[in-house]
């Protein structure tokens, strides 16, 4: 019974702007990481091949390191790789492929499809039938020629390909690079294995999408793991089992803050999140200056833990509340100016005087700390 290890969209050499220059780096870095322990896996599950479906680079301009560094990252499982080019990584004239090629990266053990062909592997009793991309998007099904394929009545057929399932996923991705929903029973695939959509998604019970394996958006979709897919022979069932291979959870939470319980139960949330963890977390309602305190303590303590932490604020209103004020201990004319902008703040609900308190009061408590040191 072949077994074979399903994943795609690897994205190597994927940047990470909107974060600190560490944690980009780091996000970076465990893209490749994440190959190493889908070769670990893949040798320890004894499979008999690796499909990775698409978009193993980012971009076609990765650096010759990048790609140098991608290749050694899979020398953990020295069985068949098969390697489909996607949109990010298309089978261009002269393309990212190529380029591994002639600076001689690419291990022999490691087929790149960069044809539409039927690729057999006649000592594993498979046939792999290949839909590359040869450009970044195509408004034609790659995969309509598996229907008519010739293959050795003895070898299964497997499909590979990169594209969007008609009908099946968001309207938003419809269009380019489309593939028939029936496309397994149309072209008699004992299993066909698909790259694109970045979450692991089965469309039936022969066609899936693994998903990306390290994750690298805010979304619960499964991303993250890898399909291991035994085949118990021609007409029969595969058999699909997901493993986690990925290293950062990424998670978006959008918090009410309204009573101090509010504020008790995101920071029990916060400090129960798993250490490998990249938070975005948008507040919105209102807070005192005590509670102020409190969550920005709670957020330093996380940031240390986690990969990332981003705690966006705009939508949280600062309400300073008199024990607020009361805990400042501030007398003389800084006593007189705070009194003053509370009495504007509590007449005309004035937010220039609600931001005044509150930048005073950090001052203060910075003060108050150091005068305890």
């Amino acid at each position: 019974m072949p077994r074979i290890l399903h994943t795609a969209d690897w994205q190597i050499g994927r940047q990470y702007n909107r974060f600190a220059a560490d944690d980009a780096v780091a996000l970076a870095e465990a893209r490749f990481s994440t190959v190493e322990r889908i070769a670990e896996l893949a040798t320890k599950e004894q499979v008999d091949a690796v499909l990775v479906a698409g978009d193993i680079f980012d971009a076609q301009t990765v650096s010759e390191r990048t790609i140098r560094r991608l290749f050694n990252a899979m020398q953990g499982f020295t069985g068949p790789w098969m390697m489909l080019p996607g949109n990010h990584d298309a089978a261009l004239a002269e393309s990212v492929w190529t380029r591994a090629a002639r600076i001689g990266a690419i291990s022999a053990n490691v087929q790149v499809l960069l044809e539409p062909y039927a690729y057999p592997l006649t000592d594993l009793g498979l046939v792999v039938l290949a839909a590359p991309l040869a450009q970044r998007q195509t408004y034609d099904d790659l995969t309509e020629w598996f229907d008519t394929a010739e293959t050795d009545p003895a070898l299964l057929r497997i499909g590979i390909a990169h594209g969007s399932i008609q009908g099946v996923l968001p309207d938003e991705v419809d269009s380019p690079n489309p593939i028939a929903p029936d496309r397994a029973l149309r072209a008699r695939l004992e299993y066909l294995a698909l790259g694109d959509w970045h979450g692991l998604k089965q469309i039936d019970a022969r066609t899936y999408y693994s998903g990306s394996p390290e994750q690298e958006r805010f979304k619960d979709n499964g991303a993250g793991q890898v399909l291991l897919v035994d085949i118990p022979g021609a007409g029969q069932q595969p058999l699909v089992e997901s493993r986690s291979v990925g290293q950062y959870r990424w998670q978006q939470w959008s918090e009410q803050l309204s009573v101090a319980s509010d504020l008790g139960r995101l920071i029990e949330r916060i400090e129960a999140t798993d250490d490998k963890s990249v938070l975005s977390i948008s507040l919105s309602g209102q807070i005192d200056l005590l509670g102020q305190q409190r969550l920005k303590d709670a957020l330093s303590i996380a940031e240390a833990r986690h990969r990332s932490v981003q705690c966006n604020m705009a939508g949280l209103r600062f309400e300073p509340t008199d024990d607020d004020i009361a805990a400042l201990q501030a007398d003389g004319y800084v006593g007189e100016v705070i009194a003053e902008l509370r009495e504007r703040q509590l007449a005309d609900d004035s937010q220039d005087a609600r931001d005044a308190l509150v930048i005073i009061a950090g001052l203060l408590r910075e003060r108050n700390q150091e005068g305890r040191v």
